[in-house]
């Protein structure tokens, strides 16, 4: 059997946004709504780069907001898959708020999991991931476990244990 393989470089995307007025919380830092959007929006276009086609949002594994980031910076979220099931990619999304000088000062990461979708919005084959480095073998690797944790929160949610007296 051979297998589509697809390296990381090739869906990986780069998103740039100012912080503009409207996009602010009234102590005039990004709202972490609007940041979720953009997240979501960059790891919509990996998935789809990586998939070869549509894409629905299945989960946002982990969301961690480490700096503030300020109404007038200049962001720039970058996005890589890391992981790819059969029909599932994670993407991880890590955020820089950029200063002059193009130094990148690390702000938030995401990972969020996307499903492919056929026509009729069932669940379609993805291309295997090709790993070129250890950094993207180890990245793999904790997306797996990920997923695993993924199946066992999903599983324990929708067990109903009855209550004993």
């Amino acid at each position: 059997m051979n297998e589509r393989t697809k390296p990381v470089a090739y869906s990986r995307s780069e998103q740039i946004q100012f912080v503009m007025p409207q996009h602010g919380n009234r102590f005039g830092r990004l709202f972490g709504g609007q940041l979720m959007a953009w997240i979501d929006i960059i790891a919509a276009v990996v998935a789809f780069r990586h998939s070869d086609g549509e894409c629905t949002t299945a989960s946002v594994d982990y969301l961690s907001f480490e700096k503030p980031i300020n109404v007038k910076a200049l962001i720039v979220l970058d996005g890589r898959i890391t992981c790819v099931g059969n029909s599932s990619m994670e993407i991880r999304v890590d955020t820089f708020i950029e200063h002059l000088g193009l130094v990148r000062e690390h702000a938030n990461r995401a990972y969020i999991t996307y499903v492919a979708i056929d026509d009729e919005g069932r669940p379609r084959r993805v291309p295997r991931l090709e790993l070129k480095t250890d950094e993207e073998t180890a990245e793999y690797e904790a997306g797996m476990a990920r997923a695993r944790l993924r199946r066992k929160r999903r599983k324990e949610s929708f067990t109903f244990k009855k209550e004993s007296p």
